[in-house]
């Protein structure tokens, strides 16, 4: 079976797809470096990038370089903004890696975490605990306990389940269009919940709404040590079966014929790719279309195989994020832009330009 899964489909040359080549493997270390740096230098207070880049380089052990920051500014970097921007970067990791699996997964490409209803099932679980718990409308949504993130992977787990057998209904085809639009209803379904909730306890609204909107506003490190976990057994998980992805785009039989269980295997990446949503949403809201403009920019540009979709789209959705954070917090200062609101502005065009690529298959 490893080396079937190794030699991948039997396809023609012409038509296997490309590795993963060193300089996308470069070019998206150096987008994660750009975004930290753009990330913690603009804000409020700028501060000089290069100052900036050199009291980052005093984090590494046994580095220790005159920055030229007073005691605030290093305190501003390295208390206030880089959890921020380690949290974006997280978070848009997750998402991207999410929709890159997903549409391998369901061979769709207008799957997204965002669009099958994952985020909205994980939304509604989380605003279940909230309530529940009683945050107030003057409440902060950062610090989250680490039940909310094992509340938010049942809840998306079980909206990509109920979008997935609502999909097929009337038949075994699963098209595009019936499983985007089995998402659509899913997510109206579990929304309606939602505002229920919120109606019933009007002391959440203000807190919860602005969760709901998207932010990455943290309380320090603590956001980001909650999510790390499940961002590394996402990233693992995903990315060592990221070559199955491959193999399963030719279709179930022809997969199982090469060794591969693609029941098995798709049950696996759904539940990672659930997880790691399900921990995005519950640290940093609703924001929408990173797991569809990231993975399809990266197809367009570096290949079509998941072998390079998945790692780059790790990379370059965690810097995508992390610079989007910065365009809401910098564009109306000093009021900031709830970064779902940012990401929607962008994805809507780009969605309807995946659409007209994709529009042979929607049947």
């Amino acid at each position: 079976m490893r080396q079937a899964l190794k030699r991948g489909p039997s396809v023609s040359p012409a038509t296997r797809p490309a590795g993963l080549r060193k300089r996308w493997l470069a070019a998206g270390v150096v987008a994660v470096l750009v975004a930290v740096v753009a990330g913690v230098s603009l804000g409020p207070v700028s501060l000089p990038p290069g100052s900036v880049a050199l009291e980052l380089l005093n984090l590494l052990p046994g580095v220790h370089v005159d920055s030229g920051l007073t005691e605030r500014e290093i305190a501003i970097v390295t208390e206030l903004r880089l959890p921020r921007v380690v949290l974006g970067l997280l978070v848009g990791g997750l998402l991207a890696l999410a929709g890159g699996a997903y549409q391998g997964v369901f061979r769709n490409p207008l799957a997204d975490p965002y669009l099958l209803g994952v985020a909205a099932g994980a939304g509604l679980a989380v605003t279940v605990v909230l309530t529940i718990g009683g945050v107030g409308a003057s409440g902060a949504l950062t610090g989250l306990p680490p039940t909310i993130p094992l509340a938010a992977f049942v809840g998306s787990l079980g909206a990509v389940i109920m979008t997935y057998l609502l999909g097929a209904a009337g038949g075994r085809s699963r098209s595009p269009a019936a499983l985007i639009l089995a998402g659509v209803a899913v997510s109206a379904f579990l929304s309606a919940g939602q505002t229920y909730l919120l109606q019933r306890n009007a002391d959440s609204i203000q807190a919860v709404y602005s969760w709901l909107l998207g932010r990455l506003a943290t309380a320090g490190w603590q956001d980001v040590r909650l999510v790390l976990p499940y961002f590394l057994t996402t990233t693992v998980v995903v990315l060592l079966h990221r070559r199955e992805l491959d193999v399963l785009s030719v279709g179930d039989d022809e997969a199982a014929s090469l060794g591969l269980h693609p029941q098995r295997s798709r049950y696996l990446l759904i539940a990672a790719a659930s997880l790691g949503t399900a921990a995005a949403v519950s640290a940093s809201g609703l924001i929408g279309f990173v797991g569809i403009i990231v993975p399809h920019t990266v197809r367009m540009l570096a290949g079509s195989s998941y072998r390079v979709i998945l790692p780059l789209s790790l990379l370059f959705g965690g810097a995508f994020l992390a610079l989007t954070d910065v365009v809401a917090r910098t564009a109306a200062a000093p009021q900031e832009i709830p970064i779902g609101v940012v990401t929607a502005l962008l994805g809507g065009p780009f969605f309807v330009l995946v659409l007209r690529t994709a529009r042979r298959v929607l049947t």
